[in-house]
């Protein structure tokens, strides 16, 4: 086994400035992007916010992506809604809803993101 075969996030995350118009810097880094026709996800992330920074309120197509809060708790925005999300914590965002997170505690805040693209299903 190489050293590439194993890698720390420590090397991987790198700074995304105000990430869809949100507060500062978060890092992130893009785990996996789905192959151009092959089934499954979108991409799969990891991303971190720092206190006091957040994702911006922003909107998606038709597709769906899921915030899975691994640690740390923020005020989560969706679809006109404020609420708090904290460690096991997910959120699925609808299809061309708005939706945003601040992270406005004293700790980091980590994320698992993924999004799926829907397609639409032909009548039973």
């Amino acid at each position: 086994m190489s050293s590439d075969d194993v890698r720390n996030l420590d090397q991987l995350l790198t700074g995304k400035e105000h990430d869809h118009g949100g507060l500062g810097t978060i890092l992130a880094h893009r785990l996996f992007t789905r192959a151009e026709g092959a089934p499954g996800a979108e991409f799969i992330d990891i991303a971190v916010l720092p206190p006091g920074t957040s994702v911006g309120r922003h909107r998606h197509g038709r597709d769906r992506e899921t915030y899975v809060v691994l640690s740390g708790s923020g005020l989560m925005y969706r679809d006109g809604a404020e609420f708090r999300v904290g460690a096991g914590d997910v959120v699925v965002n609808r299809p061309y809803g708005e939706h945003g997170l601040v992270n406005d505690s004293a700790a980091e805040l980590w994320l698992l993101v993924f999004e799926e693209e829907l397609h639409d299903r032909p009548a039973a």
